[in-house]
């Protein structure tokens, strides 16, 4: 394809002759004699270079630079002139020529300044693509670097939405129980997402088992997306994390294809990350013998129900004659039935409750929303339970083992979170000093408990 040159002239033979050294080096050559005609030419199509004279009829051809630039800002311009002058080149160069020429033009100048023309041009627009792929490219090295999720959906879905050339993007994820749920926004609300995860149950389902960006009919209410929306396939190492919705007003091009593409694999590996941090932070609040919660996740735990303002309620308890346990069945033994503890006391509570274990055979439970009379009865249930349970069957003990357990709650007994810790555990421990097996309510005159003397 040849490339065009629109040559600008108001002499007949200037124009004549100029556009002959063009035509015979390949070039497509349309011709004008004013600023006017120049510029009804450069509305109806593109060309790649324009040449034209300073002066011409009615307005200059600096004026014509000017009115070319900001129809085509890539469009290359060399002026070519009588005038000698470096005021009217300083000119030029500055609203945006690329070459100035003066007359007497020769075939070879004139062909060497439409070359240079046309390798800035080309080096320009590979300037742009560079630039674009190396923005796209930062842009997915941001996505995939953040570990902050309340930052990192937001930014990926306008990156997304942006890439694809649309006003509205939603996220969609898999929950812990295999559904589909929103779980982020751009440019739309809520409400609109749940009617959009309602309305492609099948076209989720295809994409689980085949991970394709794929165009889908948009239902009629889902006005932010248009006639269609286009799921795009969120993935890492294969899998299939999420799907991003967008607005598809047409089919992508290849470009813009490969960007969203891109962006979403991005988002991906971010989404992986975030799960692998959430499994390691997850191990650093487990107690490693019976997989309840440690003590570093009680002070958080307390400290967010503090912060909530509901009542709470904090059950401290220790196994009667343990000791005993690992005298007589070994240390081994002694693990195992702290483990069979733990099993215990999970089938006592819900699962909004915390369990934890605070230390050898000392659990700690953390009653979400409970008063101390429906503490009391939670406690009452966890001691019988743990009364009534043969522990160490599978290895033939059947070894019976009671609790003490001492009870208190916020904010009827303390409002900090050392001190509803501190008054269970002298519950618990008036418990053991009294007839063990027992449940024991937390009261400001209990004694503290004497140093040396814990159970």
């Amino acid at each position: 394809m040849a490339y065009s040159v629109l040559l600008v002239d108001d002499e007949r033979f200037a124009r004549t002759v100029y556009s002959d050294y063009l035509r015979a080096a390949g070039y497509e050559v349309e011709l004008a004699e004013d600023a006017e005609a120049a510029l009804a030419l450069l509305r109806q199509r593109r060309f790649d270079v324009l040449l034209t004279d300073v002066i011409l009829p009615g307005s200059s051809g600096l004026d014509l630079l000017s009115a070319a630039k900001q129809l085509d800002p890539n469009l290359e311009v060399t002026v070519i002139t009588a005038l000698d002058k470096v005021d009217p080149a300083v000119r030029a160069m500055k609203s945006g020529a690329s070459d100035y020429l003066v007359k007497p033009v020769t075939p070879e100048q004139l062909q060497l300044a439409v070359q240079r023309c046309l390798a800035t041009r080309e080096l320009l627009a590979e300037n742009k693509v560079l630039r674009a792929h190396l923005t796209l490219f930062e842009t997915g090295q941001r996505i995939a670097a953040t570990l902050d999720r309340d930052k990192l959906v937001p930014m990926a879905l306008a990156s997304v939405a942006a890439a694809a050339r649309s006003a509205v993007a939603v996220l969609l994820e898999k929950a812990a129980d295999g559904s589909w749920v929103p779980s982020g926004t751009h440019g739309t609300d809520h409400p609109v997402a749940i009617e959009l995860l309602a309305a492609c149950p099948d076209e989720l389902g295809a994409l689980e088992a085949e991970p394709v960006a794929r165009a889908e009919q948009a239902p009629g209410e889902l006005g932010p997306f248009g006639p269609r929306v286009l799921l795009l396939p969120v993935t890492e190492e294969g899998a299939l994390l999420g799907v991003v919705a967008v607005q598809a007003p047409g089919p992508l091009d290849p470009t813009a294809a490969e960007a969203v593409a891109y962006l979403c694999r991005n988002l991906g590996l971010a989404l992986r990350n975030l799960g692998r941090l959430r499994q390691v932070e997850h191990l650093a609040y487990l107690d490693d013998l019976t997989h309840l919660y440690n003590t570093r996740y009680l002070d958080m735990a307390l400290e967010r129900e503090m912060q909530s303002g509901r009542p709470f309620s904090v059950l401290f308890m220790d196994l009667d004659h343990f000791k005993t346990v690992n005298d007589q069945h070994g240390h081994l033994s002694g693990s195992r039935l702290l483990v069979e503890v733990a099993r215990v006391l999970r089938s006592c509570v819900r699962d909004e409750d915390v369990l934890v274990r605070y230390g050898g055979d000392e659990y700690v439970v953390l009653l979400v929303g409970i008063d101390s009379g429906g503490g009391l009865k939670v406690a009452e249930r966890v001691r019988r339970a743990i009364e009534d349970h043969r522990f160490l069957s599978r290895e033939g003990a059947r070894v019976r083992v009671t609790a003490s357990i001492g009870l208190a709650s916020y904010p009827e007994h303390a409002q900090e979170k050392s001190e509803i810790l501190d008054l269970a555990d002298r519950a618990m421990y008036r418990g053991k000093r009294s007839s063990r097996n027992v449940v024991y309510m937390a009261s400001k005159d209990l004694p503290p408990i004497p140093a040396g003397e814990r159970p």
